[in-house]
């Protein structure tokens, strides 16, 4: 494992095989904090224990930026030293519970990490997962010691008149010199990093709700004064993830009342504090005049699983951060499943199983093929905050998501039932998770397979699954042959097959779904039908097979693996047409383009005189847009081309503005051939009636929007006047932050000169919105270069007035936007896009390293990159890792970048 050096000394790796159970229990915790921005005082008296199953030790207490002022046991002084950072405290005694007291200050205005307790918009905020506890008070700051809350607040009573922290408000009233108290008492035990408080000037929506067991239970939504209009959706989706936790798992809420707070300093998007959900702003404010049909979706989504979290996260929780996936992967999955349900329509349920594998694919995959590789249960880590990634979140809730598809819909249920009888109120492991989902289902393939299912959470890497199909007309049957394999990852040279549930099925050439008969079954088995892969090579064969069929492989994406298969364009063209499973529908048109990228990418050198896109394709991408069943939301998925960053992926070595020039040629070649259906589909899109942020309208709202992209892409090429005007217009008479943006997107990403005055009506509209303002930022970074303009257009919307480098959510919209989303304008041949990521980094390390760590991962995948870009990138990693006072978080993330 690669070492990591700090100015203070050796950084340290954490094992997961070096887990030990704590020396001491701790059983209550009683904190009073007096708030000051610039001197908090925080007096945390707790009851302790000594574990008996482990040798005695001294207690060591975890800490960071702490003054300690005060240390008493049983009321009275004792000795402790300091080591590092770690209070330490021996001679304690050897039998029965004692009290510790420690009275520590801390300065929450100078804390820019955004870890512990700071103050943003002069209102105090917690976020204390994974390791912000520490920041607060001393403390056994890890996730397996649980103990029982009680927090008491004093504050200045006008200039915080709200105090909340965790659990049920017990008291409340004034003190002297205009002070006031809360005094508020968690029923649960729970880890420390679930504490938090809150402090400040804001507002609540309030709705009170009966649940189905007849317990009334207040629901809150915190927000600033004025941003009351925008907090709706958000407790509509807090009372729909109430009803549904409990009608589809029967989890019922537990507390008398749950509250969500929104802050717009916040490092993640939300975090699951228990009773006391803590948000960024994004994830909660939202009407149609400032919130897209995506900030709606995405609300719902998050909502629910900060929400969902209540019981897999908090109920029971990790009894190590290595098996963060325990609670993240799970809870991913159930919001996932949480939105589907929503869906009243099939279609609308495919379109988001393919929203969330297009994430996977885009994201999860290259970190797999990337330095920082990792298993969804890791086995080290040296900075805790790098392995919150898509890798833990998103492959996680697809390993959950097999074993559902194993033990079935029902089964998983009653895993999850025997889940809670186990282990409530315990902190546990994914083999504990797994284990009680096999259990519950003994019958089940996942039980009888499951020492090889969780291979799954201990090898990293995308596993590929080759497949050959081959048809024996004088004998009708057709085998088709599957083999497995997993490329080496950091650490994992060698990797043991998996198990790969594969749904699968037969198209005839007609179109008709074909009867399976699986040679030496008697019973036929419909017309789709789970493989379940367990060996490195093996196959299947169906009998009764009439005519050679298209296979239809791995539908609904129903493992995390890439396929390959040799299919013919005639035979995505089928399956395009024809595929009663929208995963598939939607998966050959994207074949079908990438196939056509890679092949210019291959043959033209400057990736400007392309072969392009040939007119079978064209003709179908026709005929999906003018098809009069399928849903509006699945059209725009499958006419939007693949992204740069998932072509790349597919190529060995990358020339970024090949790819790119590629990719625009495509989008080019589609805008001008498809022109008069993308009227049609604008003028029969465009008016939905009164804005409702369903999956109906939303989907009408997206096609209309892309139409209209395309319909300006065209007019730049042949200097047409006419649409970019009506996108002007429909920009400035639009009653919805949807049409708006789609329109203003347009105009600027087809380079009309009109997107100039619009981008400064639509500031001038929204001067005073933060979470718009980020999306005007986000628009002008993330834009299509022509010319190199971007990248000064970067650096000048650094030094705007609106512009703050220590407000997370600013520096996502442009340094990221342009950085991590726009690979075009990043990847420059003069290198001045790695110059500009270097300095970024180093600056925003120096304020929040965790930030800072995320943008560094900009890079992960330099090695793929065609020279010049490489050597540029490669010098651009090392100048960052020269700085001699890196983070952890920073230097682990390019330290890895670097290794051999």
């Amino acid at each position: 494992m690669l070492q990591l050096l700090e100015a203070s000394g050796a950084a340290t790796t954490v094992r997961r095989a070096d887990y030990s159970a704590p020396a001491f229990w701790i059983d209550t915790v009683a904190l009073t904090f007096d708030l000051d921005p610039a001197k908090t005082r925080v007096l945390n008296k707790m009851t302790l224990r000594r574990n008996p199953e482990v040798p005695a030790q001294a207690l060591r207490l975890d800490g960071d930026e702490l003054n300690l002022a005060r240390v008493l046991i049983n009321g009275a002084g004792c000795s402790f030293k300091m080591d590092g950072n770690q209070l330490v405290l021996e001679n304690l005694p050897q039998e029965g519970a004692f009290e510790l007291e420690i009275f520590t200050t801390c300065a929450p205005i100078k804390n820019t990490k955004l870890m512990g307790l700071y103050v943003s918009n002069d209102s105090f905020f917690t976020q204390c997962e994974a390791e912000g506890f520490r920041r607060i008070t001393y403390f056994m700051d890890r996730p397996d010691v649980m103990a029982s809350y009680s927090v008491t607040l004093r504050a200045d009573k006008a200039k915080y008149p709200v105090l909340l922290s965790n659990g049920n408000l017990v008291e409340q009233g004034d003190l002297e010199d205009g002070r006031h108290f809360a005094r508020w008492v968690d029923p649960h035990k729970k880890p420390c990093y679930l504490f938090a408080l809150v402090a400040g000037k804001l507002v609540a929506r309030e709705q009170r709700i009966v649940a189905r067991n007849g317990k009334e239970h207040l629901l809150q939504v915190y927000v600033r004064p004025g941003d009351m209009d925008k907090t709706e959706h958000a407790m509509q989706s807090l009372i729909n993830s109430v009803i549904w936790d409990e009608a589809r798992f029967g989890l019922p809420l537990d507390l008398e009342r749950f509250m969500i707070v929104a802050t717009s300093d916040f490092n993640m998007g939300a975090m699951e504090n228990k009773g006391l959900n803590i948000f960024n702003t994004k994830y909660v404010l939202a009407n149609q005049a400032t919130a897209t049909d995506v900030d709606f979706a995405n609300i719902e989504s998050v909502v629910g699983h900060e929400y969902f979290h209540n019981w897999t996260g908090n109920r029971i929780t990790c009894r190590d951060w290595f098996q963060l996936s325990l609670k993240e992967g799970l809870t991913v999955f159930r919001d996932q499943e949480f939105s589907m349900d929503l869906c009243a329509e099939p279609s609308a349920r495919a379109v988001k199983r393919i929203e969330d594998v297009r994430v996977l694919r885009t994201a999860q995959f290259p970190e797999d093929a990337g330095p920082m590789a990792h298993p969804v249960r890791p086995d080290s880590y040296i900075e805790i905050n790098n392995f919150y990634t898509v890798t833990i979140y998103e492959k996680g809730a697809e390993v959950v998501r097999m074993m559902q598809t194993l033990v079935g819909r029902s089964g998983f249920a009653k895993g999850m039932a025997l889940y809670f009888e186990r282990f409530d109120g315990q902190a546990v492991t994914c083999d504990d998770f797994a284990q009680a989902v096999a259990d519950a289902n003994p019958d089940s393939a996942l039980a009888k397979l499951l020492p090889q299912f969780k291979r799954w959470y201990s090898q990293a890497g995308t596993p590929r699954l080759q497949a050959r199909g081959d048809y024996n007309a004088a004998e009708r049957t057709y085998t088709l042959s599957f083999s497995q394999s997993c490329p080496a990852t950091p650490g994992q040279d060698n990797k043991e097959p998996f198990v790969i549930p594969v749904q699968l099925g037969l198209v005839g050439a007609s179109g008709a779904a074909l009867p399976l008969h699986i040679q030496s079954d008697l019973a036929s088995v419909g017309d789709s039908h789970l493989l379940v892969l367990t060996q490195a090579s093996e196959s299947i064969t169906f009998e009764n097979v009439n005519e050679e069929p298209v296979p239809s492989i791995l539908r609904g994406f129903s493992a995390p693996v890439i396929l390959d298969f040799d299919y013919t364009d005639a035979q995505l063209l089928t399956l395009l047409a024809h595929d009663h499973d929208p995963f598939n529908r939607w998966e050959a048109g994207q074949r079908l383009a990438l196939r056509s990228a890679i092949q210019s990418i291959v043959d033209s050198p400057d990736g400007i005189r392309a072969k392009g896109l040939n007119h079978a394709y064209v003709e179908a991408m026709r005929a999906v847009l003018r098809h009069p069943t399928l849903d509006a939301a699945f059209k725009e998925l499958v006419l939007t081309l693949p992204s740069e960053t998932y072509i790349a992926e597919q190529l060995d070595v990358v020339d970024p503005q090949r790819v790119h020039a590629v990719r625009e040629a495509m989008r080019e070649q589609l805008a001008r051939e498809l022109l008069a259906d993308w009227e049609w589909a604008f003028e029969t899109h465009k008016a939905n009636g009164s804005y409702r942020p369903d999956t109906l309208s939303s989907g009408r709202r997206a096609l209309a929007g892309l139409a209209l992209n395309y319909l300006c892409l065209a007019a730049r090429s042949s200097e047409d006047t006419v649409w970019p005007g009506k996108a002007y217009q429909r920009f400035k008479d639009a009653d919805n932050m949807t049409d708006r943006l789609n329109a203003l997107s347009a105009l600027v990403h087809s380079g009309h000169e009109l997107a100039k005055p619009a981008l400064a009506r639509f500031h001038s509209l929204f001067k005073g919105e933060e979470l718009v303002l980020d999306k005007w930022f986000a628009l002008q970074a993330g834009c299509c270069d022509r010319g190199g303009q971007v990248l000064p257009a970067v650096r000048a919307l650094m030094k705007h007035a609106d512009f703050n480098l220590k407000n997370p959510n600013r520096a996502r919209s442009v340094i990221f936007s342009y950085c991590s989303a726009n690979p075009g304008a990043f990847h420059r041949g003069d290198a001045a896009g790695y110059v500009f990521w270097s300095e970024q980094v180093l600056e925003l390390d120096t304020i929040n390293p965790q930030v800072a760590a995320r943008l560094a991962r900009a890079l992960d995948r330099w090695k793929k990159l065609a020279e010049p870009f490489k050597t540029a990138a490669h010098e651009a990693l090392k100048r960052v890792a020269a700085k001699a006072d890196l983070s952890n978080d920073v230097r682990e993330v390019i330290s890895r970048a670097l290794a051999d």
